[in-house]
């Protein structure tokens, strides 16, 4: 499986395309076509059928269109800048008094430690 260095819930800025410098929170992850999904970035008009065993309406619907990962970076919350992401290992004493080494996600920028976002599968 594919590992990408943002994870769901991170604050992404979009580099490239129509809303180039829009900020926004990603949604979803599409691994097989390696793109994501951010909130209220990169809309799009949905044409949908009225379903009424749902009771919902048709007509046109905005919604979010995928963008390409390579096209986003993410936004450190600390210094609230788009940049990079490295990883590091931090040893940490587990309850049984054993060593474990915990890989985490630090900016390039301000060498803070990010929050991993998101759900691993």
């Amino acid at each position: 499986m594919k590992q990408y260095r943002i994870h769901m819930d991170d604050a992404v800025m979009v580099l490239a395309g129509k809303d180039k410098g829009k900020v926004g929170k990603i949604l979803k992850i599409l691994r097989k076509k390696d793109r994501a999904l951010v909130e209220r970035v990169n809309m799009g008009i949905r044409h949908v059928k009225p379903n009424p065993q749902q009771s919902q309406p048709g007509g046109r619907i905005e919604k979010e269109m995928p963008l390409h990962i390579s096209n986003l970076a993410l936004v450190c919350p600390a210094c609230t800048k788009p940049t990079r992401v490295g990883y590091r290992y931090l040893e940490e004493t587990g309850a049984d008094g054993k060593k474990i080494r915990k890989r985490v996600r630090f900016c390039k920028k301000c060498n803070e430690i990010l929050a991993q976002g998101g759900k691993k599968k």
